[in-house]
């Protein structure tokens, strides 16, 4: 079979490997399609501290079952998609509903190999199978959708926020689509320094855009009397934390979800003054069935995002498109 291996950190490779063999609770997935994601390339060019090498990246992913092991029961052929976070299900994160930051978390394409491969092994526990109504190119989002809806379970959504989110890139506009159709809110205002996104976030259900390369973000709030009640940093620039606890209303709602090691200042004064909530979030926990729900119901439009395609063997011209070109590239889809 064919995966994409990062052999080292700057190496990515099309290698041909054995087609492995389910043990015991496992499925062995047909891969037909999978979204290259930020982390996909911090693992390649060796800036995610948490992965090992050779590693098949690839944690978006959809495909049909081929084979099972023992003591699964689920027909070859089914449609379905992988939640990538693996627990052990008995520390205390697991026993409290937070496997995703479960003290033994294994992620698929980070801590053990992933999708980006003609043959995956996936828990069974892990599968999730989707109704026909889901297209074989949504399908593969269900997972950046589950990280939007991980943060915003997190900060809790009211109709009636002013929601702020820094960064229109994929994550960014997941989380637009989640406030705006699942949840309603009347005001979604997006901020980005690259025109092209912010028409993008326009086309996902942001009612404004602010471009930070030509205006300040506090200047222009302030112009509109606006005090966002719920921020949420797509963006993960460590200056943003900052700016959002001076920028936010009292009693509002800051969500983060960056991963930067480089250090941020922040003044306590200013968010106990306010009262605000702080909260931050990794990947997703057991998201996966309540976002099919909305793919499934219409409620959410993953191909709004996708804007390349690629066979697998075209692997460098995709990832090229992914690093490389901001202002017309989202969402890149591979096919296996």
């Amino acid at each position: 079979m064919k995966s994409l291996v990062v052999e080292h950190p700057g190496l990515l490779v099309l290698a041909d490997r054995g087609v492995p063999e389910p043990g015991p609770g496992e499925v062995r997935l047909r891969v037909e399609r999978a979204g290259i994601c930020g982390s996909d390339v911090h693992i390649l060019h060796g800036s995610n501290a948490f992965a090992r090498y050779p590693r098949v990246i690839g944690h978006e992913f959809y495909g049909r079952v081929d084979a099972v092991g023992d003591g699964v029961a689920v027909a070859a052929g089914t449609r379905a998609v992988v939640d990538p976070v693996i627990s052990c299900g008995h520390c205390y994160p697991c026993s409290v509903g937070r496997p995703n930051v479960c003290v033994e978390l294994q992620v698929l394409g980070v801590h053990r190999d992933g999708g980006f491969s003609e043959f995956c092994l996936v828990p069974a526990a892990n599968l999730h199978v989707i109704p026909d109504c889901i297209t074989d190119e949504q399908a593969p989002l269900i997972e950046p959708f589950s990280v939007a809806a991980n943060i915003t379970d997190h900060t809790g959504v009211f109709d009636q926020d002013v929601a702020l989110v820094y960064g229109a890139g994929a994550i960014g506009l997941t989380i637009v689509q989640v406030l705006k159709y699942v949840h309603g809110v009347k005001t979604v205002i997006v901020t980005d320094r690259i025109d092209e996104r912010l028409v993008a976030a326009q086309a996902n259900g942001a009612d404004r855009v602010i471009n930070t390369a030509h205006r300040g973000l506090a200047d222009a709030l302030a112009a509109d009397g606006i005090r966002p009640t719920l921020v949420i940093d797509a963006a993960c620039h460590p200056a943003i934390l900052g700016e959002a606890i001076e920028i936010a209303s009292p009693a509002a709602r800051i969500g983060m979800m960056g991963f930067s090691t480089d250090p941020c200042t922040i003044i306590q004064q200013k968010i106990t003054s306010k009262e605000l909530s702080i909260h931050s979030s990794r990947l997703n926990s057991h998201k996966f069935a309540k976002v099919i729900d909305w793919v499934a119901s219409g409620r959410l439009h993953p191909e709004r995002l996708i804007t390349h395609r690629f066979p697998v063997a075209d692997f460098e011209a995709a990832f090229d498109a992914f690093e490389h070109h901001p202002t017309e590239c989202c969402k890149v889809l591979l096919s296996f």
